[in-house]
Formats: structure tokens, sequence, C-alpha cells
């Protein structure tokens, strides 16, 4: 199917199970109800919310089956699922075997775009394993500096189905998608694409790092103008050589160095434009400066060039690459400057989750006070801190898995003061702060990037970011 093709399926009377309760299920449900399918939702939960959720659903004439989301309803001719569900549960190897489609909400939001009467939107769409959200953050402030309707939507929070079925209209649509995603969205043909990086992140989902990066690949299959890679990560570049792309579709690379023919780089702090220019061989176009990239450490210069590549291609003018990541600010606990306290800044990145965000993370300062630990979810530390070793002041570690990021500070890092606080309680944070304070010294930046998951001591990456900047604010009291 050609990108700018809408699919036309005769939903009436089309038995369709949606498997999740939620963000996306609940979306799909009522859609295809509406389209006149015959829909069953099963969940595995049966909690207060989802009878609650479940009422509102039959309440349209939907049948719910809650906690039992492993049996495949019968009759069932198409399953549209919620993108975490794994693919090895027993509702997919019995779709599979009666040869029923299995869809996921971006491909549903796919094949329904356009059938609104509206003119489907083009997507321009971002993976990989960290940024995502920055840089499809980063292109819809590009895209609405060059005065187009557009949105950023997707694994971002903003459901896509919204998006496409809504009132609102659209000239383009910036669009994160996640590996989950990617795995069911089999006809998706975005205008261009980008795969931000590569790194080991939810194998246990995938089952291998070769499943898990074929995913991501799908995001170039039938891209039409442009598929954007890293130049500094080999394997994004080779998932645009697999791709089956449109005839006349570029390989375009983004780059921290000077760029070459058919890339975007920095050149004395010039962000510039090899690729979308009539002579690339000899010319460069200037885009924006570093300085305009908020906050401009390196991994984030990365993402504003892999933004400017994708809207370089939908055909924006310099002026609009510049107006719009200055007018860009970050999201909450990314990179976030929370106060300086006796020249030493405090800096909060508890979106830093893993360890390739970490990495990003610490390589944007000279000498760091790190704060870590949490939940590993797998993961090892050697390579992290083996790279990061020479930027550490000290560290302080708390958490569940902290004894696995001290164990590699034994091995990398044998030098370095750390400070091992034996709590996973939410108190934890504010004597963290406390320790690292006193490791710090004048120029040090007190980082918070705890290259783990933060279930084990709080909700959410957001409630300990919160908690960081409470405790830093109640240190500067102290202070002053």
């Amino acid at each position: 199917m050609g990108s700018q093709e809408v699919s036309t399926v005769d939903w009436q009377g089309k038995h369709v199970t949606v498997a999740g309760l939620g963000v996306s299920g609940i979306p799909a449900a009522r859609a295809l109800h509406e389209r006149g399918a015959i829909v069953t939702v099963v969940n595995d939960g049966d909690d207060e919310r989802a009878r609650a959720q479940a009422a509102e659903l039959e309440a349209l004439g939907i049948t719910v089956r809650l906690g039992d989301g492993a049996t495949l309803p019968p009759s069932t001719e198409l399953v549209v699922t919620a993108p975490g569900w794994q693919p090895d549960k027993p509702l997919f190897l019995a779709a599979a075997e009666a040869g029923v489609d299995i869809w996921g909400d971006v491909e549903l939001a796919w094949r329904l775009r356009g059938t609104n009467g509206r003119e489907a939107a083009p997507w321009l769409a971002v993976t990989g394993t960290n940024g995502k959200t920055t840089t499809v953050r980063m292109l819809a402030s590009i895209l609405e500096a060059a005065g187009l309707r557009t949105a950023a939507v997707g694994n971002i929070g903003v459901s896509l189905l919204d998006a496409v079925l809504g009132e609102q209209e659209y000239d383009v649509l910036a669009v994160e998608l996640s590996s989950y995603q990617l795995h069911w969205a089999p006809s998706l043909r975005a205008h261009s694409a980008a795969v931000l990086n590569l790194a080991p992140d939810h194998l246990d989902w995938h089952g291998s790092m070769e499943a898990y990066a074929a995913d991501k690949g799908r995001v170039y299959e039938g891209n039409t103008v442009a598929c954007v890679y890293n130049a500094a990560d080999p394997a994004t570049e080779e998932l645009v050589r697999e791709a089956d792309v449109e005839e006349g579709c570029r390989a375009i690379g983004f780059t921290l160095g000077t760029p070459g023919p058919s890339q975007l780089g920095v050149v004395d702090g010039i962000l510039v434009d090899r690729a979308f220019v009539a002579n690339r061989q000899k010319q460069a176009q200037e885009l924006a400066e570093v300085s305009d990239v908020n906050p401009p450490a390196p991994h984030n210069i990365a993402n504003a060039l892999a933004a400017a590549a994708l809207a370089r291609a939908f055909g924006v003018e310099p002026a609009a690459v510049r107006d719009g990541l200055r007018a860009f600010r970050p999201d909450a606990h990314r990179i976030e400057h929370v106060a300086d306290i006796g020249e030493v800044a405090y800096v909060d990145d508890s979106k830093a989750t893993n360890t390739h965000a970490t990495e990003a993370s610490l390589a944007a300062y000279d000498s760091i006070v790190w704060i870590a630990g949490g939940l590993a979810k797998g993961a090892t530390f050697d390579e992290l801190v083996t790279g990061a070793a020479k930027r550490l002041r000290g560290v302080v570690l708390m958490g569940a898995d902290r004894a696995l990021i001290r164990e590699a500070l034994t091995r990398h890092a044998p030098e370095v003061p750390v400070v091992d606080l034996d709590r996973t309680d939410t108190g934890a944070m504010s004597e963290a702060v406390e320790h690292a304070a006193r490791l710090a010294r004048p120029g040090d930046t007190v980082l918070l990037a705890p290259a783990c998951a933060s279930m084990d001591m709080f909700t959410n990456y957001n409630k300990r970011g919160e908690a960081f900047a409470d405790a830093v604010r109640a240190h500067a009291e102290k202070s002053a």
C-alpha cells in the first residue's frame, strides 16, 4: 500500500477482538463499534478500574470479558491489541493458528486515517531506544514554526486514533513509535522516518536484540522521501539498507561532526544541512546554532539534527528549523536544571531509565557526582561505568539493584568514592542529595541519571524526579 493511499475495510458485522483496556484499547473499541464492527474486548485484569471501564463500553453494546485475556473469542476475524501485550500470549498464538490477523493501535490508526471525510495527513515517524519523545516534540515545534497544522502523537501520549479520527485537520503528524507498536504495524508507510539509535532494551518482550532491531527497522518500510539514520550508530544505517522503500527515497544521515553529502551535522557551532540543498557535494545550508538547542548536550543536538532532517524532508525552510528549535522546551525530568547551589549545578534526568540514556546524560558534563540506582531490568553497567569513569567526582547509589552498579564501579573506577544507601524508601532521595552535595566541588554537576527504572521506590520516573527536585530545594534552604 502506497504512502498516500487510504485503506478501505468494510467493518460492518466484522467480528473484532480488542486485547486490553486502556489508553489504546478503549478508543479502538469505540472506533470499531461506531463503524459497525461486532467488538469483544478481552482483558487480563478484573479490578475496580477495569470494571468501570467495562461498564462504559457495555453501555454502548460492546462485549467485555474481564480476567480472561488468554482465550480467543469464537468467530474472531481480527485482533487489535494494546502495544504492551507480548507476542507469545496464548491469545495471539491461537489467532495465528486460526489465520487471524493481529493489528496494533498504530496499524488500526493507519488503516482508519482518511475515513472520516478528511484528507489523510502524512506521517513523519521517529523511533529509537532513547530520545524519541524529545525528537518528536522538537519536530512538531519546527513544523509549527513553518506554519503547518501538526501535532506530536503516538507513543508520546496523544492517541493516534484520536488524531486521525478527530475534528482537527492536520497537514502532517509527528509520530513517536515504540518497538512494541511497530511490531504490530505491518502496513504502516511513513512519508519519512528516523531511527535515532539502537541499544539493548525490552529484550524480554522481543526475545532477542535481532528481533528488537528488526521491529525498529519496520519504521523505514515503504518510506517515500527519506530514511534518517544516525551516522554514529551503524546499526541504524544497516536498517536503512535492509528496508524496502519507495523508488527515490533517500538515506539521510545525521552526525555531531562535519557532515558529508546527504547528511546533517555540526560545523563551528552551527547545525548545517548537506542533504536538502541544490548541490550537496559542495554546498551546506545553515539551519541553527548549537545554542538554539535546549539543552545543548551532545545527545540532544543529535535529536535536533534528526528532527531537522525529517522537517527538511517535508520541505520546511531553514528559518523554521531555527525558530522551532528556539521555541522548544524539553519535558520535565529530561536533563532539567533544578538549581545552582554554591557553584554546583543540580540536574534532574530521572527519565534516564536505562544505561543508553544515562550514557548520553553523563557525556553532557565534565565533572559529575552521579546519583544512580533502582530496578536494573536485566541491564549490566560495566560499559557505562568504563565510559564515564574519568568524569566521576563521586557516586551515590540507592535502590533495589544498586549493588550491580557498585560492583561495576569497583571493577572499573575503584578510585571514585561511592556512598551506598541501604534503603529503598522514598525518603532516601533527601539523604542521597545531601551526600552528593558533600562530595561535590565548585564547577561540578550533581546529576540524577539513575540508569534504572523507578518502581522499586517511586510510582514512576516523574515522582522520582520530583523527589530529587524537592530534596535539592530543601538543601538550598539549609545552605542559604
